[in-house]
């Protein structure tokens, strides 16, 4: 999963709102994992992802390019609380 928050509007608490909303609708719909892929430099992402109940699960080298750089992507993921309790 993916949530992206246009640069003008960062730092106001949208992505978080955002977040929370699908992990909420997540659980509705029962799913037990959610995972995210970020770049380690994201700090801010990997914060957010944090404070939302995910925990880092690995490193993937070279996963994704961008402008023409092959980047690593660390994986998150999120367990349910609520499905298959």
């Amino acid at each position: 999963m993916s949530v992206y928050v246009a640069e003008e509007a960062r730092g106001e608490g949208l992505g978080r709102t955002l977040l929370e909303s699908l992990v909420e609708g997540s659980e509705r719909a029962g799913y037990w994992t959610l995972t995210a892929g970020v770049f380690p430099e994201n700090e801010a992402s990997l914060r957010l992802h944090g404070a939302c109940g995910f925990r880092e699960v690995g490193l993937r080298k070279r996963l994704a390019e961008l402008r023409g750089v092959w980047r690593d992507v660390i994986l998150l993921e999120r367990r349910s609380t609520l499905v298959g309790s």
